[in-house]
């Protein structure tokens, strides 16, 4: 029955029009779930990672930083739809300062490395099939972020949802759309080789890519660590923070025995017998931020060598064909992770960097502090916290997990946390403007649904 699922998924793909070299990636992945692969990384199989370097302690001048952003591009994986806050849009496009978008916010980072150090910096976004007609749309509010000769995205590939119980392409013609997904941020190599994308930035001039999210304004164009990474002579480099107990979730590098690669280990890729040593904070001691910088050059030879099949670790993710309905028919989704990448280069390596590289926004609780002045905005468009332990923010996912429903409990603006250390919100509650938190403090369920006042001041321990 799979044999026939491949052959129907292959001609589905074909006829959508998918590049052959994305089908042939996705038929390698279909081959290791078909024989039951799992991408299990043991931890008897593993070293953790040893110390590695940090940018704070990296010696890089003005002259290295100009010279290696002259041959730098910044990509940004904007595929995301935040369909876990109940968005059908890109993520980049919620407003998350003020009226400024996340995406707003990425054009102002690399518009000012653009002008202190006199450079082109192209900004480049991998787009999915979901989310490319609105961000083109709002780039055109933006006319000097294109580069001559380049282009402002290239699409991430997308391949058929899999029945669980046949690995047959799933039917859904109550919305077709969703037998698609995108194959995980992973697909990024394997979309800028198909595309034209990457020989059009090696016929330019470019060498180095900077790679992170959208939604991680943390993320900005570093010149220091462009100049570190060209000093490096490294093809890959994965930017690495501390681990706290609030990161257990996050993947993070490892040494595999075998062969001495560093690897990279998800959440997913965990057996439950080793969760307790892969929980421990004290032995694995940095995780992956998601940002990470290669050689261009180096990625094209890697893709040639190995006739466009990096062979990435597959992730196998069972989910519905419509996430909003769970009576609708299991499929799986087969995606990689784009850090994975780290164990196909000879040399690559971590850097330690600041935590303040990482600012993701996953949740509606990221979302508030990011919009909060926990935060300024300073001149370089970096967003610049207040202390370096950031409130902790649990809001009741009843009532604040999606975005509408939490822009409704917030209609005058986000809480003051400049002062707060922890914010726990239980029930249903409607926050008035100018609204302070000072120490931990939790807002029981008791009373709601129901408003606090403008002005309120809302102390705790």
């Amino acid at each position: 029955m799979s044999e026939q699922g491949l052959t129907a998924a292959r001609e589905t793909m074909v006829a959508a029009g998918v590049p052959p070299r994305a089908i042939e990636v996705f038929a390698h992945h279909y081959a290791e779930l078909e024989a039951g692969a799992t991408g299990m990384i043991h931890e008897s199989d593993i070293d953790p990672l040893d110390p590695p370097p940090r940018l704070a302690d990296a010696q890089v001048d003005e002259s290295q930083m100009r010279d290696a952003l002259a041959r730098t591009v910044v990509i940004k994986l904007n595929g995301g739809l935040g369909t876990s806050m109940g968005m059908d849009k890109a993520k980049s496009l919620l407003p998350v300062r003020g009226e400024r978008t996340f995406l707003d916010i990425v054009v102002e980072q690399v518009r000012r490395v653009r002008s202190v150090y006199d450079t082109d910096l192209p900004l480049i976004l991998m787009d999915s099939f979901r989310t490319r007609e609105d961000t083109l749309d709002a780039l055109t509010q933006h006319p000097d972020v294109p580069v001559e000769g380049l282009p402002l995205d290239f699409l991430q590939n997308k391949e058929p949802k899999l029945r669980a119980d046949d690995l047959t392409p799933v039917s859904w013609p109550k919305d077709p759309t969703l037998e698609w997904t995108p194959p995980g941020h992973g697909d990024l190599y394997t979309a800028l080789d198909a595309s034209g994308t990457l020989a059009a930035l090696i016929e330019a001039g470019y060498r180095y890519a900077s790679v992170s999210n959208s939604d991680n304004l943390g993320s900005y164009p570093s010149p220091r660590m462009a100049g570190w990474f060209a000093q490096s002579s490294a093809p890959y480099a994965a930017e690495v923070c501390r681990r706290t107990p609030a990161d257990v979730k996050g993947g993070y590098l490892v040494r595999r025995k075998s062969d001495g690669r560093l690897v990279l280990r998800e959440t997913a890729q965990t057996p439950k017998e080793d969760q307790e040593l892969a929980d421990d904070t004290t032995r694995h001691r940095w995780f992956h931020t998601n940002n990470l910088w290669f050689d261009l050059e180096a990625l094209a030879a890697v893709i040639e060598a190995r006739d466009g099949v990096l062979g990435l670790p597959l992730i196998k993710n069972v989910k519905t064909v419509d996430p909003t309905d769970p009576t609708s028919p299991e499929v799986i989704q087969v995606e990689s992770a784009m850090g994975a990448a780290v164990e196909v280069f000879d040399g690559a390596v971590a850097i330690e960097v600041e935590r303040e590289r990482f600012l993701p926004v996953k949740t509606t609780d990221d979302l508030l502090l990011v919009r909060s002045d926990f935060y300024d905005l300073d001149e370089d468009f970096h967003l610049v916290a207040r202390r370096e332990d950031a409130p902790l923010v649990r809001l009741d996912k009843e009532h604040y997990k999606l975005v509408r429903d939490f822009d409704a409990r917030f209609p005058r603006g986000p809480v003051s946390l400049a002062d707060a250390t922890g914010f726990t919100v239980q029930g249903d509650w409607t926050f008035g403007a100018g609204v302070r938190v000072v120490g931990e403090v939790t807002v029981p369920a008791e009373g709601s649904p129901g408003t606090i006042d403008d002005g309120t001041v809302l102390e705790g321990s």
